[in-house]
């Protein structure tokens, strides 16, 4: 065998040469590393971090998509399982995901109660006694919101052009996937439940940019064409037939810094009666706004006043430059 190369050598004592370097650099960052946890540790002691530190549970952002993804399959049967469904197992396979849904409803509501009462000193309220109750009021009026969706499902397909079937509404829109949710979040918030509803809907919003507060008060046949970017505020109140396309808000005025606690509860948003139309990028503001029923609001129109039924609002043609 032939001697190693003094060249390799020399290379390979300097590579040594560099690692210790780097060693040494390492152990430098890490003891900088080691300054720097004590200090993000030690700021959680300061008023301006919000900790959340408790011997009992937060509720699960991941176990709230589960309850939502179940309470999809218990709906519309068939659609969102992910085995199939026959008419010899629907029983069987039925029964199984509304006896884990209860469980994991009692929990999840069980633990936002139980939150509120100990982060902020509130009153007991028999937090898993409740927690079991709720879950079955929700359970129990599946079938008046599944009733609620089929309408909301019909009117969609009734007033779009594009839509080839039941089936693909159900699968694909974004609109019936967001009222779907507000429907059972908007239930979980009537009866008082905290920090669940909302976490609902922003899970909602994120998936498919329609925002709508569990607040907010919803008839038969809504209909939400597209629907990226539309906002619902929660005092807002919309009645039957009406529809509403991308980009639609429905808010309240610039609120003032102490709105949060000086305004909770006072009606901050529009009223929208029966048949109405809003068009894309249309805005709605203030809790005295009223839109009369049967009227069309066109896109991009600013609101802020009521306006009788029957009424027509659409913006100015704008004046177009060719070059």
């Amino acid at each position: 065998m032939e001697a190693p190369d003094s060249k390799f050598i020399l290379k390979l004592k300097d590579r040594k040469q560099e690692c210790g370097i780097e060693l040494d650099s390492a152990l430098g960052h890490m003891q900088a590393l080691s300054v720097v946890t004590e200090d993000i540790i030690g700021h959680c002691e300061d008023s301006d971090c919000f900790l959340h530190a408790d011997f009992e549970p937060i509720p699960s952002v991941e176990s709230v998509i589960r309850i939502i993804n179940l309470l999809k399959q218990i709906i519309f049967p068939g659609y969102f399982s992910s085995g199939k469904l026959n008419p010899v197992n629907l029983k069987y396979i039925m029964g199984e995901s509304i006896s884990v849904l209860y469980e994991l409803l009692s929990e999840q509501i069980s633990s936002s109660i139980r939150h509120d009462c100990i982060r902020y000193d509130q009153p007991c309220q028999e937090c898993a006694e409740k927690g079991q109750r709720s879950a079955l009021d929700l359970l129990r009026t599946i079938p008046a919101i599944r009733r609620q969706l089929s309408k909301d499902v019909r009117a969609t397909f009734d007033g779009d052009p594009a839509a080839r079937s039941y089936d693909e509404i159900i699968f694909s829109y974004p609109g019936i996937q967001a009222i779907t949710i507000y429907r059972i979040a908007h239930r979980l918030f009537e009866l008082g439940i905290p920090i669940l509803p909302r976490t609902m809907s922003e899970y909602a919003h994120s998936t498919t940019g329609i925002d709508i507060h569990p607040g907010a008060e919803i008839g038969e046949r809504f209909v939400i064409d597209h629907g990226t970017g539309i906002v619902i505020g929660e005092t807002t109140v919309i009645g039957n037939n009406v529809r509403i396309y991308q980009g639609v808000t429905l808010g309240a005025y610039s609120l003032t810094a102490d709105a949060g606690s000086r305004l909770k509860g006072v009606k901050r948003h529009p009223t929208i009666e029966d048949d109405v139309i809003i068009y894309a990028g249309a805005t709605i503001l203030g809790g005295k706004t009223t839109i009369g029923e049967r009227s069309v609001i066109g896109g991009n129109v600013w609101l802020t006043d009521s306006i009788p039924p029957d009424t027509r609002v659409v913006m100015k043609t704008p004046e177009l430059i060719y070059q």
